[in-house]
């Protein structure tokens, strides 16, 4: 399946951010500093992130985003043309290209301080352009959230299936959810959406279809994810690894869910995948050059 008229076929509407990465054995705590290792300058951001995980895995894909007119833009752009996203639809704002303060620890686990920069400039406006011959539409956080909405509901309207990473969790409107095809999320997101649409906290992950999506994914980590649709909950399991760095994995979950939904698969099934090309992910340093290409996952590819 191909957008027409060489229009992409999975279209990712997210953020663009230079990750600045250090090293550190902690840390630090308020008021202290702690010496790290050098900085690393690597392409990031959670749209561009999935875009180049899609690309990766032969999913036809398009980015709409926003970058500054500065080096860090060039990175971005570089990445992404390397790994075959479209870029025609990223747009050169006068502001800064987004960055992300990123420290990993020993353990491969991350803390992450984000300047959005750039990518506060994408508005609802700029998404109505870009849905034209897209099968797919991805959406994550790190962009303003009318823009987010707008790009779900624009979608319902055109026919796309739309998935919502709805990573940094933040409060989206009934409406949205309702016209939501696939709902991606972590736990620790999950929980926070069961307790702020119910009022408490529940240990039910299927309530979340009550919020309105038609399905939804919540990935687990190390222990895989659970996908829930049409009432039931299936397990999906993930590849036993060793984590250098989890920078990136969420939303190299993502870029493979959409791809392979794409290929016309079941959601289970898509997320079997995805689980399979995030533990490949966290094998190896950064986010985007760590998302592997088909034949670097684990298992037989089909």
């Amino acid at each position: 399946m191909h957008g027409s008229q060489g229009r992409p076929e999975v279209l990712v509407v997210g953020s663009a951010n230079a990750d600045l990465v250090v090293a550190a054995e902690r840390r630090p705590a308020g008021g202290e500093t702690v010496l790290g290792g050098d900085t690393e300058i690597l392409p990031g951001g959670k749209g561009a992130n999935t875009a180049v995980a899609a690309a990766r895995l032969g999913a036809h894909t398009g980015l709409l985003a926003a970058v500054g007119e500065d080096g860090n833009g060039r990175v971005l752009l570089d990445s992404l043309g390397e790994s075959g996203v479209h870029t025609d639809l990223v747009r050169i704002a006068d502001r800064p290209t987004g960055a992300a303060y990123i420290t990993v620890t020993p353990d491969g686990e991350n803390s992450i301080l984000v300047s959005p920069g750039a990518n506060s400039t994408l508005r609802p406006a700029d998404v109505d352009a870009a849905l034209p011959g897209a099968a797919i539409l991805v959406v994550s956080m790190e962009i303003p959230l009318p823009t987010v909405e707008h790009a779900v509901l624009a979608a319902a309207e055109a026919g796309i299936r739309s998935i919502l990473n709805l990573s940094p969790v933040a409060k989206v409107s009934e409406r949205v959810l309702r016209a939501l095809d696939v709902l991606l999320v972590n736990e620790h997101e999950g929980a926070w959406l069961l307790a702020s649409g119910f009022g408490k906290a529940d240990a039910d992950p299927r309530r979340l279809l009550e919020l309105g999506p038609r399905a939804a994914v919540i990935t687990r980590g190390a222990r895989g994810a659970l996908v829930l649709a049409d009432g039931e909950v299936a397990e999906v399991g993930s590849p036993e690894v060793e984590a250098v760095d989890t920078t990136g994995a969420g939303d190299a979950f993502a870029g493979a869910l959409a791809a392979t939904l794409a290929t016309g698969a079941s959601l289970a099934d898509a997320a079997r995948r995805a689980a399979r090309v995030a533990a490949v992910s966290v094998t190896r340093h950064g986010a985007q050059p760590s998302y592997p290409y088909p034949d670097e996952l684990p298992g037989q590819e089909h």
